[in-house]
């Protein structure tokens, strides 16, 4: 079986913190490492399972990240005119219609896409993302299977600003990454993204979650919004971990 980095560092049995940064999505993640908590032993794995639970959990945040650092505040929907119910033609479709939309913007730019069935599981469609605006008369053409629909967001506490947009499209679009899980769409890419625009992650690591947060923070220029500390949470069964969020 091959072996992770991860899973070779654990065998030296040293203790520490790692937390990844993402700086331009402003949020970081890490966990405590040690050799108490071994990839073999039951409930304490240092990477999330393949468990559906854990799959949705790992994309939700990759969903998060990358619309927070890429902006992406403005959300559509493609929908079919004649119902469409295969998740492959769904994905054929969309590739084209983000190859045309490239051309017709005459840039590579950053978007990231969702399936959904209709309720009832009558068709399917897709809710996409971007930072850009274009036209709904383009976005209509290079789509061209049905009806199409785009907004900004709104509705956010004032200093909100493009990031908040962007989180709250993040939100809107993460609530499909865990849907269907076992149905058609099961084995299947739950989201996916134009290449080349992945948020980067700085290591951070130290001997403690303060030390780390601390040089995120550092790195950032100011603190924090929000910090997550599995230590509040009575039933935690997995090693130590930690999230922070910046405001933009």
């Amino acid at each position: 079986m091959r072996r992770t980095s991860l899973e070779h560092r654990t065998k030296s049995d040293r203790a520490y913190w790692e937390l990844g940064l993402y700086r331009e999505a402003a949020e970081a993640v890490g966990s405590f490492h040690s050799g108490a908590y071994r990839v073999s032993r039951p409930g304490h794995s240092l990477e999330p399972t393949d468990s559906g639970e854990d799959a949705a959990r790992r994309a939700r945040g990759q969903v998060r990240r990358y619309c927070a650092g890429n902006r992406l505040n403005k959300l559509g929907t493609l929908t079919y005119a004649a119902a469409c119910h295969d998740p492959a033609r769904l994905r054929d479709d969309l590739a084209g219609f983000f190859r045309r939309l490239r051309r017709t913007v005459g840039e590579p730019f950053p978007y990231l896409w969702v399936p959904e069935w209709h309720a009832g599981g009558h068709g399917l469609h897709a809710h996409f993302a971007v930072a850009r605006w274009i036209h709904h008369s383009q976005i209509k053409a290079a789509w061209g299977q049905g009806f199409v629909h785009i907004k900004l967001l709104g509705d956010l506490p004032v200093g909100s600003g493009v990031l908040g947009e962007a989180r709250k499209a993040a939100r809107y679009l993460s609530k499909y990454v865990s849907k269907d899980l076992d149905g058609p769409m099961a084995g299947l890419h739950r989201y996916d993204v134009a290449r080349g625009f992945q948020p980067q992650r700085l290591a951070l690591a130290g001997t403690s979650a303060d030390q780390v947060l601390g040089q995120a923070t550092a790195v950032m220029g100011r603190e924090p919004a929000r910090v997550w500390r599995s230590s509040d949470m009575e039933r935690w069964q997995r090693p130590p971990a930690l999230w922070a969020q910046w405001n933009g």
